[in-house]
């Protein structure tokens, strides 16, 4: 099991910023995961990698290849009361689901 959280970096968000999204994106993802995924994520330590994504058309394809694949998966629309407007793309969350599905989806995408 294992959960990814893929930031948008075509936004150059400042790292505080970045940050406060890839918490959105997993807590957001974790609560929308059946609960016994959620229950042995868990248990095996709560495994992430926050991993980039070019642009919000990339995360907005992973979201669609997710939700075909019955992953848990959620993304990330800033309020806009910082430094992007209202409604930015800024991450997504995938899972937490099984290591080998979630590869599938993201395994070409790259370290932040």
């Amino acid at each position: 099991m294992k959960q990814v959280m893929v930031v948008n970096t075509a936004l150059a968000m400042p790292a505080g910023k970045m940050a406060a999204q890839v918490a959105h994106a997993s807590v957001s993802a974790f609560l929308v995961s059946p609960a016994d995924a959620q229950r042995a994520w868990l248990q095996c330590g709560m495994p992430k990698i926050v991993l980039k994504g070019p642009s919000a058309m990339v995360l907005l394809e992973l979201l669609e290849r997710a939700e075909a694949a019955s992953i848990p998966a959620y993304l990330i629309r800033d309020a806009g009361r910082t430094v992007v407007a209202e409604g930015t793309i800024t991450c997504l969350g995938i899972g937490p689901a099984a290591i080998a599905d979630i590869d599938r989806l993201t395994g070409d995408l790259r370290l932040m």
